[in-house]
């Protein structure tokens, strides 16, 4: 598959994934907001019903208690005398009260009489009820409001008709509230009364009706508003959770995809590579056999010595090339087994050193070799680690600068328990961008369409490795044009 359709549908699939992820969240948005627009008006229609039943309670009061007023009053002042006259005529005219078939026995006067009476007893019944009605309004207005709210609140009746209302409302969690005065001055707090949620308080006024000055407020707040809200969306969040999963699950897969593709990729560059490099031993491999099945050659002794050393050194060549393969095909298995034992890191450097001298010398540089490490001793195995140093070396010859003498500074200390050398050239160095790449399997770095430099990409990978298998640290600096410095870290054996 190219890579065009891969990102195309990489990007397709994201998109839908996001877009997919935006509509559940905002549908969760648009839940909660729902849910917290019915909060709100479930908890100001139970306040508002809660201070009518405050006023309806008061009025109650002062109901029953201006009435008894009233009546001792109206009493006491002899304006009762309607009343006692009423009952005397009620008492006196009973017999007005039988039945039609009776009265109509009597007289057109004795039913006139009752008519009259009647009428007297109505409109009687009218005035005292009226002025009644006065003296009570009148208590009430003038009265009622001039006590303090502490005195005209029962605030353990107010919370039991707050919390009635409220789940009259659907609304069963906890809530503290206070009173205060319309100027600010609180009045009452409920015992439990808690901080916590004041950021939503709501509020109603108290006594509506009664002068500014007299009006108070109480507020409510609810610590547990947010879980309660949230509890009636809370079957979305494992939606959205999986969702979340599946967009890192794809995520993961596209970039499975890519580092495949790009590793297929190397294993093409590798099979190239490794052809190319094939070839040239096999080349002259052929060509030294039919010299020497060629019946027109001279077949002197400095001839058939340089053909049997060509194809020795070939042989060689082939024999290394593929050690390198399988090196990396037992890694990759965990099939490699380290035989270790205890070698001097000084002596490994130095003997390295001397066989890339002469490597080194033909490019009109020098090796320098600074051995400071005093406790150098090191539990290695010797083929893969030394084979490791001469990689590093050999990197440093084959990745020169052409145009200059080659200088390589070999260099080993002591720091912090632990053990150091370093191997460091004047090469043509590394861009920064291909750092981080260099340590993996089948990677070389581009260079165009030269091909001067030969090699599958695993000589920096096996260095890696075998570091690593030895519980130690590799690190790479590099400068483009200027050079290329590796810094490798141990554990010592201290005696």
């Amino acid at each position: 598959m190219k890579k065009k359709t891969i990102w195309l549908i990489a990007v397709v699939m994201a998109l839908s994934f996001v877009a997919l992820l935006v509509l559940q969240v905002m549908y969760i948005e648009q839940m909660v907001k729902m849910k917290k627009e019915q909060f709100d008006e479930s908890v100001n229609r139970s306040l508002y019903q809660a201070s009518r039943n405050l006023e309806l309670n008061e009025t109650l009061r002062f109901l029953e208690k201006d009435i008894n007023q009233a009546q001792r009053k109206l009493k006491e002042q002899g304006d009762s005398s309607y009343y006692t006259s009423f009952q005397k005529k009620t008492m006196t005219n009973k017999p007005s009260l039988m039945p039609k078939a009776m009265i109509l026995r009597n007289d057109k006067s004795s039913l006139s009489a009752v008519s009259k009476s009647m009428q007297d007893m109505l409109k009687n019944r009218y005035v005292y009820q009226k002025a009644l009605l006065d003296e009570v309004v009148y208590n009430m207005l003038y009265t009622a409001s001039d006590r303090p709210l502490s005195e005209r609140i029962n605030f353990k009746l107010l919370d039991q008709d707050l919390r009635s209302e409220m789940m009259n409302n659907g609304i069963n969690i906890p809530y503290h509230f206070t009173v205060s005065t319309r100027d600010g001055r609180e009045i009452y707090r409920c015992p439990d009364y808690e901080p916590a949620g004041e950021e939503y308080t709501y509020s109603q006024l108290l006594f509506r009706n009664d002068p500014q000055s007299k009006m108070g407020i109480i507020k409510v707040h609810f610590p547990e508003m947010s879980s309660y809200i949230f509890s009636s969306v809370k079957f979305l969040i494992p939606s959205l959770f999986f969702s979340l999963v599946l967009l890192v699950t794809f995520i993961f897969t596209i970039f499975a995809v890519f580092r495949q593709k790009r590793y297929s990729e190397m294993r093409n560059d590798f099979i190239n590579n490794m052809t190319h490099e094939l070839k040239t031993p096999i080349s002259s491999i052929s060509l030294a056999s039919q010299m020497l099945n060629d019946e027109s050659v001279t077949k002197s002794p400095t001839m058939m010595k340089h053909l049997g050393g060509v194809i020795q050194d070939e042989t060689k060549r082939l024999r290394f090339l593929v050690e390198k393969v399988l090196q990396m095909s037992m890694f990759d298995n965990k099939k490699t087994t380290f035989k270790k034992k205890e070698l001097d890191l000084n002596d490994i450097v130095t003997d390295a050193a001397k066989s890339f001298n002469l490597r080194v010398e033909h490019t009109g540089g020098k090796i320098e070799v600074d051995l400071e490490a005093v406790d150098s001793t090191v539990y290695v195995d010797e083929v893969h680690f030394t084979n490791m140093v001469f990689n590093l070396m050999d990197n440093a010859v084959k990745y020169r600068n052409p145009e200059g003498p080659l200088n390589i500074n070999v260099k080993t200390w002591n720091e912090n328990d632990k053990l150091f050398f370093s191997i460091e050239d004047n090469g043509i160095g590394i861009k920064k961008e291909n750092l981080k790449k260099i340590f993996e399997k089948f990677y070389r770095v581009h260079t165009g369409n030269v091909h001067d430099v030969k090699g599958f990409g695993l000589g920096l990978a096996y260095v890696k490795r075998v570091i690593d298998m030895h519980q130690g640290q590799v690190k790479v600096e590099s400068t483009y044009g200027k050079g290329t410095k590796f810094t490798i870290q141990l554990p010592i054996i201290t005696n």
